[in-house]
C-alpha cells in the first residue's frame, strides 16, 4: 500500500512539474500568456513575485529577460535601474546589438553543448534559435 501511494505521489508531482514548465515557457502568441506589448517588444511574464521576470521578444525572437522590482525595472546585462519596462527592454536590445557588432569574425560560434552551459541571460537571439532547433532534434533521440 505504501509503495503504491509513493508511486501515485511521484506521478502527481511529475505532472505538476510538466504543467509548471509549460506555463513558464508559454510563447508570446499563446492566449494564456500574460503579455505586455510595448512595440516593437513583447514582454511575456515568466514568474516571480519580486522581481517579476519577463522574457523580452522582438520580431518573434527572444532577446533576453528583464525584471520588475517594486521601485524599478532592470535587465540581465547592466546594473542600471530603469523607471519604465520599455527602457529596460531597449537597454537590453542595445547591449545585444553592440555585442553582435563587436564580435570578431574569426571567432568560432559556440557548439550547442557549449550554449547549454552558458548563462540564461548571456544567450543572443540567434543562439536561442539554435538551441530551440537542437532541443527539438534531441527530443527524437532515444537512449540505447
Amino acid at each position: 500500500m505504501m509503495a503504491q501511494n509513493a508511486a501515485n505521489n511521484i506521478t502527481v508531482q511529475d505532472s505538476c512539474l510538466d504543467d509548471c514548465r509549460q506555463k513558464i515557457l508559454l510563447p508570446p502568441n499563446d492566449p494564456n500568456a500574460e503579455i505586455l506589448e510595448i512595440p516593437p517588444y513583447k514582454l511575456v511574464y515568466v514568474g516571480g513575485a519580486c522581481p517579476r521576470n519577463y522574457r523580452v521578444y522582438k520580431a518573434d525572437s527572444m532577446i533576453g529577460v528583464i525584471f520588475q522590482h517594486i521601485t524599478h525595472w532592470s535587465n540581465g546585462v547592466d546594473s542600471l535601474r530603469y523607471v519604465e519596462s520599455v527602457d529596460a527592454a531597449v537597454g537590453l536590445d542595445e547591449f545585444l546589438n553592440v555585442a553582435r557588432i563587436s564580435k570578431t569574425p574569426t571567432e568560432q560560434p559556440s557548439t550547442e553543448e557549449e550554449l547549454l552551459d552558458k548563462e540564461f541571460d548571456a544567450l543572443t537571439s540567434d543562439e536561442w534559435e539554435r538551441l530551440k532547433r537542437y532541443v527539438l532534434q534531441a527530443k527524437d533521440l532515444v537512449a540505447a
